[in-house]
């Protein structure tokens, strides 16, 4: 075997083994697009409720019926945070010092 061939012959292996590799992808590729099971709004958007699913949740079976107490409960942490923070900055311009616990900040 000469020095040419010991170059060439690795080189028509990968090469085939690409093309093959490159193969797959398309024949694998191609099922997928000819699937048409689902009828698509638009391009991508192809979610359909399963039969029986009502065109409103509201006041049906599906409709969680959250407790807005639990709902608020974010809502209420973030305004408690908001006035902690105030204070925080509050205290900061009067002594230019940070002090992270409220508890901490002397009541003036």
């Amino acid at each position: 075997m000469t020095l040419k061939d010991r170059v060439r012959r690795p080189f028509v292996h990968a090469l085939a083994c690409a093309g093959l590799i490159a193969g797959a992808a398309l024949a694998t590729s191609g099922a997928a697009l000819a699937y048409d099971g689902t009828n698509c709004r638009a391009p991508g958007n192809c979610w359909e409720p399963k039969p029986g699913y009502p065109d409103k949740v509201a006041g049906s079976k599906y409709d969680p019926k959250h407790n807005p107490k639990e709902l608020n409960k974010q809502s209420e942490s973030i305004t408690a945070m908001e006035a902690r923070n105030q204070q925080r900055v509050e205290h900061f311009k009067k002594t230019g010092q940070f002090v992270y616990d409220v508890k901490k900040i002397p009541a003036n």
